[in-house]
């Protein structure tokens, strides 16, 4: 139940603090006049609706963000001075809350690109990979050579040619062969390799590196063939004499890659990666719902969505197993969730070290505040699977895959699972971009919109500033899913973003 005023808003009825939606001043009087705020309080930031004892739990979405360390009055700023974490034990309620999925009868469409096996495109690149650190100047200068920023010339008669981009990487060696750190990047590179946005790709390695290309290859079930060709700068003659083979050898690739055209593909073809970053108060009041409206959109024509960054899923992990279709699969989640606590304390690192500086800025208190909004990312349907970092997502439906909370290498691993869309919440403004995969931004406040638009996609304030619904917003934003996935350039595409951005995630020790 959502009580709105003009100046805040109450998420649920036993909530016992309220978020304001505009600056405060000391004095205030909000709603019927009974409750005064006792100092500023910032837009996003919450104050408390009665007076809550030393001890007593916060409670915000009628879940608990926290407890409070101190009395706080009726009307006092409730943030980090006086609130501090609660480690609550869960009763994990397997598949309590799970629904049979109504699908539609007739799926939507997008206009996709149809590959060999079968799979569906929404970009048409030609990638040049690298399988070691060693390799990444040359791989970067080969792409460098089809930039239409800089030699415009080079991809003119290539029009259904999106770009020739380099994926490359600090990894590849020091790391222990037969270890689960090896085996992670070589599934994240493979999952590359293959995926459907690539129509060709050429991967470069050193020659001496740990990690092969033939065991990428093998990691991807794929062979050496006519879209995916090697070489090795050792093989090659070094620097200079790989640099113009590996011109040569994309050159060959052009003419069959641009021989494609977008055809009408059903939206159970789109898998879409959910990502938030640079989170605000508001992202769990706006951005983050509305994105899991679109999500239940997509469900029911047959789509997949992958939520991720388990350490920002950390104390609402019990919203996620009650929705799992059985009980393996919600065992699988809140083993990951016990992975990550054991690797924080291997570590010296805690868990709930989130929210970062410009989340606290944002209003966001506590990493349970944060995660109760991040899972409103996956909507109402059932969580169908858990997947590993990178690892091939092969079914349909609202899945999870393991990832660290930094977008970075959380979005590359959810590439490599298949993700050919992203979306991506923010309300502090995050600018990041991916290839293959084109980045939707969906701002949570309007104040970021109109400072930001040249980044972001959707206005998802409007919820608050127009008082447009959940539904309406997913709608919108399910609308831009299909029109990006049918090649409608997004911002983060417009500015360039992409070709820096891949980053895989390394949990082995280097030596």
């Amino acid at each position: 139940m959502t009580q709105k005023t003009p100046q805040v808003l109450r998420l649920n009825e036993n909530d016992n603090v309220a978020i304001a939606l505009r600056q405060l001043h000391k004095g205030s009087s909000l709603g019927s006049g009974e409750l005064v705020a006792n100092s500023f309080i910032a837009p996003g930031h919450k104050l408390a609706l009665r007076d809550i004892n030393a001890g007593q739990l916060i409670l915000r979405y009628n879940q608990v963000i926290g407890i409070a360390s101190e009395h706080i009055r009726a009307g006092d700023h409730v943030h980090t001075h006086n609130v501090g974490m609660y480690e609550q034990l869960h009763d994990y309620k397997f598949g309590a809350d799970a629904r049979e999925t109504r699908f539609f009868d007739t799926s939507a469409s997008f206009k996709g690109i149809i590959r060999d096996d079968g799979r569906a495109a929404t970009r048409n690149y030609i990638g040049v990979i690298a399988s070691v650190n060693c390799s990444a100047t040359v791989v970067s200068t080969i792409a460098d050579h089809f930039r239409r920023d800089i030699r415009p010339e080079s991809l003119a008669d290539y029009p259904q040619i999106d770009s020739v981009v380099p994926i490359t990487h600090p990894l590849g060696c020091g790391v222990d062969m037969q270890g689960d750190a090896m085996a992670m990047l070589r599934r994240t590179l493979a999952g590359y390799v293959i995926h459907p946005n690539f129509h060709s790709v050429l991967v470069i390695g050193l020659g001496c590196e740990a990690l092969q290309i033939a065991d990428i290859l093998h990691a991807g079930n794929v062979a050496e063939s006519a879209r995916i060709k090697t070489m090795f700068i050792q093989e090659s003659g070094g620097t200079r004499k790989t640099i113009q083979a590996g011109i040569e050898a994309v050159k060959t690739m052009l003419a069959t890659a641009n021989n494609v055209q977008r055809v009408d593909v059903p939206v159970s073809h789109i898998s879409v990666g959910l990502q938030c970053g640079g989170s605000d108060s508001y992202s769990g009041i706006t951005a983050n719902p509305a994105l899991g409206a679109a999500v239940d959109l997509l469900v029911r024509h047959g789509g997949t969505a992958i939520l991720s960054e388990t350490p920002e899923i950390y104390g609402a992990e019990h919203l996620l197993v009650r929705r799992a279709v059985s009980s393996e699969v919600g065992q699988k989640l809140v083993d990951r969730i016990v992975w990550w606590k054991d690797y924080c304390a291997k570590n010296g690192a805690e868990l709930n070290n989130n929210p970062t500086v410009g989340n606290k800025q944002g209003g966001l208190t506590t990493i349970l505040e944060k995660s109760l909004g991040g899972v409103a990312k996956g909507g109402t349907t059932n969580l169908v699977e858990v997947y590993e970092y990178a690892e091939h997502v092969a079914k349909s439906g609202l899945v999870f895959m393991d990832s660290p909370g930094y977008d970075p290498i959380s979005t590359t691993g959810q590439i490599a699972g298949g993700a050919n869309i992203i979306c991506f919440t923010t309300g502090r403004g995050s600018a990041f971009g991916c290839v293959p995969s084109p980045s939707i931004k969906l701002a949570s406040n309007t104040v970021l919109w109109d400072r930001q638009q040249d980044d972001m996609d959707i206005n998802c304030g409007r919820i608050i500033d127009e008082n447009l619904s959940i539904e309406e917003m997913g709608a919108e934003i399910f609308r831009k899913i299909v029109a990006v996935a049918s090649g409608e350039p997004s911002k983060s595409e417009l500015n360039g973003y992409g070709r820096l951005e891949f980053m895989p995630w390394l949990t082995g020790i280097i030596t």
